[in-house]
């Protein structure tokens, strides 16, 4: 006999309806707690990451007038200083700029940058939930789907990544990683335009009969039903408990529960010792889907701190990152009620992030002729790998604002999202402007 296949929700509902009387329930219970007190709840729980640290370097950025170094940034000088001192920024030569970056690309060897940040409160909730299997999409090149993939074969879940395309001739980069990890289908174009659908579809097939699906916010909700963020699956969960319970992971890990690991990042870098709370700072981060700048800017809401964050526009139009931060901000609201003052009402209805065009616009996925040599100039000067197509937009975001940020007192902060592995894929589409590094 075949088993029904029954939602998450609808057992998370069940549960929900027996622990509470009252209606319009949320997912984190409203007994009277204020904005620090539920923060302090949302965060407390279990994380992928060990802890939330990451290195803090300072760039001093020259300008080098007589220079004739290599890509656009050639005129230009980068000192990179791995141990500053928070305190003040020390003596900058006049004409100088100076701007800091968080090394989140050092967390991991193939899971790191945004990646991880996006998965830190995930990944413990698969464990906690007996997911079996996890069904994701992605470029082919995507260093989502191939964080999601080691994420899952450390904790032995099985991971299904639908790729956007055609296989490559030769597999390598995150694309290699994807593959090595998971178990990958390339998906034409024409399907992976419609990704809600193909998601839903794959992972029926996944799920067979006697298996059942469940979306991130499923088990998000779940975990709170008991009040505590580390909720285990009870006797009602194990009677239902199918052979598979696959957990469908949206592209780039753009869901709610993507947004705690950015704001536990935001609140360990506030910390009087490091970035702190009084100083006026602008955190550039380059965006894709737009999910870590959504989730950068909410910890800056919600802990108070006057931070500006800049994120650079690199897949889509200005009008669709707003809808997303709408969307966010809302399913953020709904399941975690956080309770905001009428001037963060105001923020939040102006917008939490500043949205800006990256300094030399293209369509998402292509490098312009000098940018290799650009991030070979920056990598050599200062031992930090960029790439062109996501971290070099953040890196000349940053330098532009160095010099004009600094005479002004503002802190200019670059978060480095990592995805350094996709150097390897771009090698393979832009061969010529490979060659040219070794005439450098």
């Amino acid at each position: 006999m075949k088993l029904q296949r029954i939602s998450c929700k609808t057992a998370v509902t069940g549960i929900r309806s027996r622990q509470f009387s009252t209606g319009g329930i949320q997912s984190v219970p409203q007994a009277k707690l204020n904005g620090d007190e539920l923060l302090t709840r949302m965060l407390k729980r279990k994380w992928m990451l060990r802890v939330p640290d990451a290195e803090i370097h300072q760039i001093v950025v020259s300008p080098s007038p007589g220079s004739h170094g290599t890509g656009r940034l050639g005129s230009i000088s980068f000192t990179n200083n791995t141990r500053p001192r928070f305190g003040g920024d020390g003596v900058v030569a006049d004409g100088d700029g100076l701007f800091y970056v968080v090394r989140d690309d050092l967390l991991h060897p193939l899971v790191n940058g945004n990646k991880a940040r996006k998965l830190d409160a995930l990944l413990p909730l698969l464990t906690d939930h007996s997911v079996t299997d996890v069904v994701t999409c992605g470029g082919c090149q995507s260093a989502h789907t191939a964080a999601v993939a080691v994420s899952c074969a450390e904790r032995g879940v099985k991971s299904h990544l639908l790729l956007r395309g055609e296989q490559p001739q030769v597999l390598t980069g995150y694309n290699l990683i994807s593959t090595l990890y998971g178990h990958v289908n390339y998906v034409p174009r024409s399907i992976y335009a419609c990704r809600e659908d193909m998601l839903r579809s794959h992972a029926d097939l996944v799920a067979g009969d006697l298996g059942h699906i469940v979306c991130c916010n499923d088990i998000l909700e779940a975990s709170f039903v008991d009040g505590s963020a580390g909720f285990q699956c009870g006797p009602m969960d194990a009677c239902m408990s199918p052979q598979r319970k696959v957990l469908i992971v949206n592209e780039g890990a753009g869901d709610v529960v993507a947004l705690l690991g950015v704001i536990r990042l935001v609140e360990y870098l506030c910390q009087d010792h490091l970035l702190g709370k009084e100083r006026p700072t602008k955190l550039i981060i380059d965006a894709g889907t737009g999910t870590t700048a959504i989730g950068a800017g909410l910890g800056a809401l919600c802990l108070g701190l006057p931070w500006e964050v800049v994120a650079v526009m690199l897949a889509d139009t200005i009008d669709a990152y707003r809808e997303q931060e709408r969307s966010l901000i809302s399913d953020f609201r709904t399941r975690f009620g956080l309770p905001l003052a009428d001037h963060c009402l105001h923020k939040v209805d102006a917008g939490i992030v500043h949205w800006v065009n990256r300094c030399y616009q293209r369509k998402f996925g292509n490098v312009l002729e000098g940018e290799i040599k650009t991030c070979q100039h920056i990598s050599q000067q200062t031992g930090i790998l960029v790439d062109p197509v996501y971290t070099l937009a953040a890196w000349e975001m940053a330098t532009q604002l160095s010099f004009e940020e600094l005479q002004r007192g503002t802190r200019v902060v670059m978060l480095h999202t990592g995805g350094t592995l996709g150097m390897f894929g771009l090698a393979q589409r832009y061969k010529s402007y490979f060659c040219t590094l070794k005439d450098g």
